[in-house]
C-alpha cells in the first residue's frame, strides 16, 4: 500500500446536508435503495430530495445488518504498538477490501454517533468530523487514522466501519496504548549500614509512577536473588535477612513500562564483619 499525504479533518458546518449527500450517495449506489423501514431494496431516482437527518448512521446501520464475511481479514496496526505520552501514532488499516465508498472512525468497540470521530468519502475527498474530534486526529485516503499529541485519555479501543459501494460494510475494532514516560525512582533503606549474620536491611524503591515494573540492580548488573533475599509483590521492597559481607556493595532499582525506563541513584550498603 502507497502513502498518501493525510489530510486535516475541517470544521465543516453544513452537517445535514453532508450527512444527507453521504446517505444517498451510499444508498442509490447501482440504482437501488434500501430504506429504514423496510429493508428492502427498490429503484431510486437519479435526484430525489433528502431529509437532513443522520444519514451516514443510517447507512451504517443498515450496512451492520448487510455485512458479509471476507477472505482477507481486516485488520487494524498500532504504528508504534505502545505509545509515549506527546508522541503521534498511527491507526494503520490493513486488508481492506475493493469497491469502497468510504469509511467511518468511531471512538470505543461499538458504532455509536456519539463517538463518531470523523467520516471520509473516497470518490469526493469530503471529510467530516463527529462528536469525538478533538482536532488532533488526520484521516488518510486508505483508511488510517494519526493521532497527534497523544495523552493518556486517548487509551482504549478504535472501530472503522468500511462502507462498500456495493452496500456492504466491514467493522473492525483496534487498540491504541499510551503511556506516560517514568520519573527517576530513589532508594530508601532501613539501614545503610548493618553488622554480618546480625542485622536484616529492607530496601525500598520510591516511585510516583503508576503502572509500572520494578527490577532491582546490584553493582551495576542485575540481581541474583539468594535464600537470604525476598522481593515483595510489586517487587517494590528487597528484604535481606540476615546480611553478609558478600552484600555490600551499590543497589540501584529500576522502574519501566513500555515506553520508557529510568534508574535510581545507587545506594551503598556497608557490612561490618561480626
Amino acid at each position: 500500500m502507497h502513502w498518501k499525504k493525510g489530510q486535516q479533518i475541517p470544521r465543516n458546518q453544513n452537517k445535514g446536508a453532508w450527512e444527507c449527500s453521504w446517505a444517498q450517495a451510499l444508498l442509490t449506489e447501482g440504482g437501488t435503495e434500501q430504506t429504514a423501514d423496510t429493508m428492502e431494496s427498490r429503484s431510486a431516482p437519479a435526484h430525489r430530495g433528502c431529509v437532513p437527518w443522520q444519514g451516514l448512521l443510517l447507512a451504517a446501520s443498515l450496512l451492520t445488518f448487510w455485512s458479509l464475511p471476507t477472505t482477507a481479514q481486516l485488520t487494524i496496526e498500532s504504528v508504534p504498538p505502545n505509545a509515549a505520552e506527546g508522541k503521534d501514532v498511527l491507526l494503520h488499516v490493513h486488508n481492506l477490501p475493493g469497491f469502497l465508498g468510504g469509511y467511518v472512525w468511531f471512538k470505543g468497540e461499538s458504532v455509536d454517533s456519539n463517538h463518531q470521530i470523523a467520516s471520509y468519502i473516497i470518490d469526493t475527498q469530503e471529510i467530516h468530523p463527529g462528536p469525538a474530534y478533538s482536532s488532533r486526529e488526520t484521516i488518510y485516503p486508505n483508511g488510517s487514522l494519526l493521532f497527534q499529541n497523544v495523552t493518556l485519555q486517548d487509551t482504549g479501543y478504535y472501530t472503522l466501519l468500511a462502507i462498500k459501494k456495493i452496500f456492504q460494510g466491514e467493522i473492525v475494532t483496534g487498540q491504541l496504548r499510551v503511556y506516560q514516560p517514568v520519573g527517576k525512582p530513589s532508594i530508601r533503606a532501613s539501614n545503610a549500614t548493618v553488622t554480618e549474620h546480625k542485622d536484616a536491611v529492607v530496601l525500598t524503591c520510591l516511585t510516583n509512577d503508576r503502572g509500572i515494573s520494578i527490577r532491582w540492580l546490584f553493582k551495576n548488573q542485575s540481581l541474583l536473588l539468594t535464600a537470604r533475599m525476598k522481593l515483595s509483590r510489586d517487587n517494590s521492597v528487597l528484604t535481606i535477612d540476615p546480611v553478609r559481607r558478600e552484600d555490600a556493595g551499590g543497589y540501584q532499582c529500576e522502574v519501566f513500562n513500555p515506553v520508557s525506563s529510568s534508574k535510581s541513584e545507587p545506594l551503598r550498603l556497608d557490612v561490618y564483619y561480626g
